[in-house]
């Protein structure tokens, strides 16, 4: 298997690398090795930098993500904070598919403003 250097990873991941030395810090990531002075990483690293910006941007931190990495089924504390943030995202889809709704209204709407328009109030509430 070929490992990735940290140069690789970044340009790949979107990340700086010192965002992957950080990661590292906090246990989110873990160097395979190193080449010369340069950190490597399997390519699998590429899915777990995935699943961390996809938790980042659903409102976790990165303390309850490393924790979430190293779950398991009996730490019911995180259980329940799991379960209350997929609630927190359910309410957050529903708020933006009705601003995509809207929005999409408005893009033809002739209503003017076209804020006011009934069918466009409408699908925001």
């Amino acid at each position: 298997m070929t490992l990735l250097d940290i140069a690789e990873v970044a340009e790949k991941s979107g990340l700086a690398p010192s965002a992957l030395r950080f990661y590292e810090k906090r246990g989110l990531v873990e160097p395979a090795g190193r080449n010369g002075l340069r950190r490597t990483y399997h390519p699998d690293v590429l899915r777990r930098l995935d699943l961390v910006a996809c938790a980042r941007g659903a409102g976790f931190t990165i303390a309850e993500i490393a924790r979430f990495l190293v779950a398991t089924p009996s730490d019911d504390a995180l259980r329940e904070r799991m379960a209350a943030k997929a609630t927190e995202l359910d309410d957050t889809i529903d708020r933006l598919t009705r601003m995509r709704d809207s929005l999409r209204h408005a893009a033809s709407c002739d209503h003017v403003p076209l804020v006011e328009c009934p069918d466009f109030k409408l699908a925001l509430s």
